[in-house]
């Protein structure tokens, strides 16, 4: 032992249960390894498998090609729709190319584009509470037609927002957004139109809820909460609202150890570490271990939601 080497000061370490991966993002990923496998390399991908660097840089090592449209693939080789969805034309196309493709949208996902559905074959005009841009509200907007669906982004919008018919309403929403933020919203919406039906089941998947329920957990006696997660990871930059809301006095997002200013660390004593649904446990794990090169970790695991959900894959990879 170093006579001469600096005692590291202890720090409590809390980890967050459950945190990282869940199913429909484990499934996601199976289904581009599977299909390396099973028809080699190169295999596309219509946009990001999942919202994460690491994981997407791991598959291009694998063979997988990522692509922002399907006009960017060749007919010949197959093609993998990500986690988030696609709108219905998307699929229609490959048909017509007589493409090979593989659809990797969560079943959480396609749940609420069944109840979109439903609502629209109902006559009801759908409010769909998300984020513009996200892949995944694309995807949902893109199932039905585009007066059957109006996206309210904010508790503004939904005080704002004005009817131009006499369409019964309805609403679903993004699974992946913060819990009270959309409960919020759908205060309001109910406020205005006491008929709005809740969905049968709630949208916002079991995993963001469960990991927001734990960050919550986590941001009760640790003054920084750290996130692992890519910043184009909806359910993950949550996690950081989640926890700033709940009492930390500091949280952060990062893709992973080397993201680290070992600044935030200053003065504190607990540090609680979580990761969204896309982000790898090994990230988790190099994080701790950077960590302790530093400090005198004193690690614990909160108690939570133990998860045990599993999503079948597709025929094609397992006939």
């Amino acid at each position: 032992m170093n006579a001469h080497a600096p005692i590291k000061r202890p720090l409590n370490v809390r980890l967050a249960t459950p945190r990282g991966f869940c199913a429909g993002v484990d499934r996601a990923i199976q289904i581009v390894e599977r299909a390396i496998e099973r028809f080699g390399a190169p295999v596309y991908v219509r946009h990001e498998i999942v919202h994460n660097r690491h994981v997407v840089e791991r598959l291009k090592a694998l063979g997988a090609v990522f692509v922002r449209e399907l006009d960017e693939c060749p007919d010949d080789r197959p093609v993998v729709f990500s986690a988030h969805g696609v709108p219905k034309s998307v699929p229609a196309a490959a048909r017509a190319r007589e493409m090979l493709f593989l659809d990797a949208t969560c079943p959480l996902v396609s749940k609420v584009h069944v109840e979109a559905e439903r609502h629209h074959a109902a006559g009801r005009l759908i409010l769909l509470i998300g984020h513009a841009g996200h892949p995944e509200v694309i995807g949902t907007m893109g199932q039905l037609p585009d007066d059957a669906i109006v996206l309210i982004e904010t508790v503004e919008d939904a005080r704002e927002w004005r009817p131009k018919d006499e369409r019964p309403l309805a609403y679903v929403t993004q699974t992946t957004l913060s819990l009270d933020d959309t409960a919020e919203i759908v205060k309001v919406l109910k406020e205005r139109f006491p008929d709005l039906p809740d969905p049968h089941k709630e949208d916002i998947c079991y995993a963001t809820t469960n990991r927001q329920e734990a960050v919550k957990q986590l941001a009760d006696g640790s003054d920084l909460v750290l996130v692992v997660g890519s910043p184009n990871s909806s359910n993950s930059v949550r996690l950081v609202e989640v926890a700033r809301r709940a009492g930390a006095a500091q949280a952060k997002l990062v893709d992973d150890a080397t993201q680290v200013d070992w600044s935030w660390f200053d003065g504190v004593e607990t540090v609680g570490i979580t990761a969204g649904a896309s982000a790898p446990e090994p990230l988790i794990q190099a994080l701790i271990a950077a960590i302790r090169e530093r400090f005198e970790v004193r690690l614990s695991d909160d108690p939570g939601e133990r998860e045990t959900v599993t999503f079948k894959l597709p025929r094609a990879l397992t006939a």
